[in-house]
Formats: C-alpha cells, sequence, structure tokens
C-alpha cells in the first residue's frame, strides 16, 4: 500500500470518516501529488515544511497551522505532481449528502441541527475552495480527534464525533470571519443577496444572515439598515415579494406552490403580505399582468 494512501488508524468505527491521515515526507517524491478530486469534504494541515499547489487552478503556496478546506468536488495537488518535503495532516468526512445543488446533510452521527447544516452547506459552496492562513486550532482539534481514536478510551466514538462537529463549526465561523476581512461590506452584502435568492425557502434568521458575512447579529442589522434602509428581515421580505411578482407573471404554478417556494410559510401569510406591500392581492396581480 502507497503511503500517501495509509490511515493512521482503522476507521470502522467511523463509516463517515473516509481518512484519517498524517504523512511525514523525508524526501522529495515524483509523481505522487498530482492535481485531482480526492473525494469527500477534506480539511488538510499543513504540518511542516513549505508546499506550493494548485486548488481549483488557483496557485497556493502553504507554510506550517495553514488549513485547506475543499468540498467533494474540488481539485487539488502540485502544479509538478512532486510532493516536497515536509509534514502533513488530512481528514476527510464523506458526508450522507452534499452537492454544489444539495443540501449539505453530514448523517445522524452529527449533533449539529439540520438547519444549520444546511447554512453550512451553503457556505462552503459559495466560499470553498478555501485557504485559511496560520489556523493552529483546527491542527489541535485534529491531533485531539487522532488521540481518541488512538487511545479508543471509554465513549470515545461519542467523543470523536463531538470533535468533528466542533471541527466543523470552527471551519465555518473562520470562513465567515476571514472572508469579511477581505472585502467591503457593499461586496459581503451582495453575496447574501444572492445566496437568499438561491435558497427563499429557506427559513432564514437574522444570526444565519449575519453568520454568512461574519458579523454579529447587532453589527449586521445596523450596516444592512445603513446599506438598504430596511431591517434585514424587511429586506428578505421584499426579496420575497420581488420573486413572487416574477413567478405570478412568468409562471402558471397555485399562489400556494409560489408562497412556499417563496419562503412564506402558508398562501395566507403570502397574501396578506402581498397585498400589504404592493396594495394588491396575489390572484388581482396576475390578473393585471395578462390583462
Amino acid at each position: 500500500m502507497s503511503l500517501l494512501n495509509w490511515p493512521i488508524f482503522s476507521m470502522t468505527e467511523f463509516r463517515h470518516i473516509k481518512e484519517l491521515i498524517r504523512l511525514k515526507n523525508p524526501t522529495v517524491r515524483l509523481d505522487e501529488w498530482p492535481v485531482r478530486v480526492r473525494g469527500g469534504l477534506q480539511i488538510v494541515c499543513i504540518l511542516e515544511g513549505k508546499f506550493e499547489w494548485l486548488i481549483e487552478h488557483q496557485r497556493h503556496v502553504l507554510y506550517p497551522n495553514d488549513v485547506v478546506v475543499l468540498c467533494p468536488w474540488h481539485g487539488y495537488g502540485s502544479p509538478t505532481n512532486t510532493l516536497e518535503i515536509g509534514s502533513l495532516a488530512w481528514l476527510t468526512i464523506e458526508p450522507t449528502s452534499f452537492e454544489p445543488s444539495k443540501e449539505l446533510f453530514l448523517g445522524e452521527w452529527s449533533a449539529i441541527a439540520d438547519a444549520d447544516q444546511k447554512l453550512m452547506g451553503r457556505l462552503l459552496v459559495t466560499q470553498a475552495p478555501m485557504v485559511l492562513n496560520n489556523f493552529k486550532w483546527v491542527c489541535d482539534l485534529l491531533q485531539r480527534i487522532e488521540t481518541e481514536v488512538k487511545q479508543a478510551e471509554f465513549a470515545y466514538q461519542t467523543r470523536v464525533n463531538q470533535l468533528l462537529d466542533e471541527l466543523l463549526i470552527t471551519i465555518v465561523r473562520q470562513l465567515s470571519q476571514q472572508q469579511n476581512q477581505r472585502r467591503d461590506f457593499p461586496q459581503a452584502f451582495a453575496q447574501l443577496e444572492q445566496l437568499l435568492r438561491n435558497s427563499l425557502d429557506h427559513p432564514w434568521t437574522v444570526e444565519e444572515m449575519a453568520a454568512v458575512v461574519g458579523l454579529g447579529s447587532t453589527a449586521f442589522t445596523e450596516k444592512v439598515k445603513s446599506f438598504s434602509g430596511f431591517s434585514p428581515l424587511n429586506y428578505l421580505i421584499n426579496i420575497r415579494i420581488a420573486e413572487a411578482m416574477k413567478q405570478l407573471r412568468q409562471t402558471a404554478k397555485s399562489l400556494t406552490d409560489i408562497a412556499l417556494d417563496t419562503g412564506f410559510y402558508s398562501s395566507q401569510h403570502f397574501s396578506t403580505t402581498f397585498k400589504k406591500l404592493t396594495g394588491y392581492t396575489p390572484g388581482q396581480f396576475r390578473k393585471r399582468g395578462n390583462q
């Protein structure tokens, strides 16, 4: 078996862990690290050395404590197929479901709420692959997971799954914060709006929207009000109504289907809100558009 595919421990107790590997490479290895898609939700930590990789066609130079976060469809590796001298560790999680067009569901092992998993998936789709520079905390968490598996003490399966949840939550929070530091609020707000438009049926909360741009709820609310003139939830309602108007004009969908598609919990709630903001019921608006 190749050294590059040699897991540290048996993972038979953890079907959702595809790989848990620590690799120390004392010599340059030619043709051992090509750019390819390796599959799974992967977290790679650089422990020692300097690595030059292509990550989704972008060149990155990685140093100790840098962390690479990749979705199952992302490719990475050396542009020269060479594995440089150094040490790295990686963990690959096999979610029950995760594709660019599908919600993330980690599996029954995770205690993260389903709604939070869905939001996590959306953030990863829009922001990964991502390099988190000098993020030693993730490397330490990987070490703790390895230790739990190796020692196999009382309730270690439960503890490993808790640490996996902690790892993913820590990474997603850092993704939001680091992304927010690299751009001004209008850019962050534009990305949030696109995310909202792509998932209007999700019951968005202010806390979830704030997490997307890496802000606390209070600061986020103040910025949105200053930027748009609306509170976050009122801004979201305006987006929902705009999409509903579009569907009323361009489709033959029932009012109930449009209500659910655009995030209203009932056709009555949809009709009341629509009339309040437009002056027409959805049915009246559709008739006017067909005249």
